[in-house]
């Protein structure tokens, strides 16, 4: 699936929800799904600068595709992290830097978090935009 695609599914998921309380309870369950960071990667290097909690983000680069991998010490970030994952995980590094990511606003994420979230959010997109866009350079 491309990234637009398993963005429209995103917003599909989030618009059977009319409550923001159970918005987030959706967002928690994701973290449960997220891809989890090895323990030995949750190092200085893999903190997402930015963030209110801590966020651990790991990136491998295979047959021309990123995978990422998270962890966070709070579950709604985690459940953030989660959902950029499933948008970018798998993806090429060009598709991943030409992506808007429109969801983020769709479902309406920005405006309901904390502006310490929401610049944590910010920082997460940027840092996974980061890689790909070390490894376009590199590949």
């Amino acid at each position: 699936m491309t990234i637009q695609e398993i963005s429209d599914t995103i917003i599909s998921e989030f618009s059977c929800y009319d409550e923001w309380l159970d918005k987030y309870a959706y967002i928690i369950e994701l973290g449960k799904e997220c891809p989890v960071i090895d323990e030995h990667d949750k190092t200085e290097s893999n903190l997402i600068k930015g963030c209110q909690s801590r966020v651990w983000l790991s990136c491998e680069h295979k047959e021309g595709k990123l995978y990422f991998k998270a962890d966070s010490d709070a579950v709604i970030t985690k459940g953030i992290i989660s959902l950029l994952i499933r948008a970018l995980d798998g993806q090429a590094p060009k598709d991943i830097l030409d992506a808007d990511l429109h969801f983020i606003d769709e479902i309406g994420l920005k405006e309901h978090l904390s502006p310490t979230r929401s610049n944590g959010l910010t920082s997460m997109v940027k840092q996974m935009k980061m890689y790909a866009l070390a490894f376009s350079m590199t590949h």
